[in-house]
């Protein structure tokens, strides 16, 4: 279903908390200001769900989430690193996708060493942050080297064709300038976790996202209305979730779910860049997973999502006009 136009007040009376309330399926609901768990959280708890809050106002009001507890596979890796760089702005060189794919790499190698060599309470962001901090690079000594050059030169030695180490040697290709200016960038991009209650938050998790179509489960995400600086968080969350619900619907279940899972996404242009949601919006609906995209104006979709945003709207079922005054929307 696609939701556009009114008030924000307006959506979440008429479409949201009615919608929450028939308590019919899991459900997954970006909740602005975080009014909409107070008011209705006592009802699905009194109706047997399992309530979970991920919070990015006040991350002592929140659950854990840690997204790299749902890493499983390379692939996933490479998924992850895909959602965090489309939703934070780094701040490195501009020009081609150079600077871009170096981060990638570096990203990509770090994270595959953290899920296959450190120890399950080091697999988190906290790790990755003290990684990159730690490679220090001199311009006038190509052959320093840093603490991380030493791991993966050990990892090297005993596993050759390990991923982290494939991808971590494509990084070093790049000169000692080049290479600083690639770690400036990661670390402007990665800066909101040098706020430690942002580094306990993702320490460990406690979401449980791959059970939310086992079981019925109300997960509230709250998010700022004003602020979009956590927001990266949010749609990792909602990235993971899309892929590790498609994913146990197909090994698990034969293809659907046990328990309808509904996403209630209001505010949906506010919670970051959802990759690939063109193909989601097309292939969710038969694994007993829907979701329902919430905005203000349409031109909100086109500018986050570009030539994608029609295929998007084309694979909606539904759509529910509330009114506005944007002129696109209206023709």
């Amino acid at each position: 279903v696609l939701v556009v136009g009114g008030s924000g007040s307006g959506k979440t009376r008429f479409f949201i908390k009615p919608n929450l309330m028939q308590c019919h399926s899991s459900y997954v609901v970006t909740d602005p200001k975080g009014s909409i768990v107070v008011e209705c959280g006592r009802l699905l708890q009194r109706e047997g769900y399992r309530i979970k809050i991920l919070n990015t106002i006040n991350f002592k009001k929140s659950m854990h989430y840690n997204p790299f507890a749902y890493i499983h596979s390379e692939k996933d890796i490479l998924k992850l690193v895909t959602t965090l760089l489309a939703n934070t702005k780094g701040e490195g060189r501009g020009g081609d996708d150079f600077w871009l794919k170096a981060e990638t790499l570096l990203y990509t190698a770090l994270i595959a060493y953290i899920h296959y060599e450190a120890p399950e309470e080091n697999q988190n962001f906290a790790s990755l942050i003290d990684m990159i901090g730690s490679m220090e690079v001199r311009e006038d000594d190509e052959y320093f080297q840093n603490t991380v050059d030493l791991m993966f030169e050990e990892l090297a030695r005993d596993k050759p064709t390990h991923f982290a180490v494939r991808q971590y040697q494509k990084f070093k290709l790049a000169a000692g300038k080049t290479l600083k200016s690639i770690l400036v960038s990661c670390g402007a991009r990665l800066a909101p976790f040098d706020i430690a209650e942002l580094r306990d938050l993702t320490a460990y998790d406690e979401m449980e996202l791959d059970t939310l179509g086992d079981q019925k489960t109300a997960l509230f995400i709250i998010i700022s209305d004003t602020d979009d600086t956590f927001n990266f968080l949010v749609s990792m969350c909602y990235t993971q979730l899309f892929n590790l619900l498609c994913d146990k619907a197909d090994d698990v279940y034969g293809g659907r779910l046990p328990v309808h899972v509904r996403c209630l996404l209001d505010e949906c242009a506010n919670i970051g860049q959802i990759p690939k949601l063109e193909k989601l919006m097309a292939t969710i609906r038969s694994r007993e997973i829907s979701a329902c995209l919430v905005l203000q104006a349409q031109s909100q979709l086109k500018a986050l999502y570009k030539d994608n945003a029609d295929t998007i709207t084309g694979n909606c079922d539904s759509m529910i006009f509330l009114g506005g005054k944007e002129k696109g929307t209206l023709k």
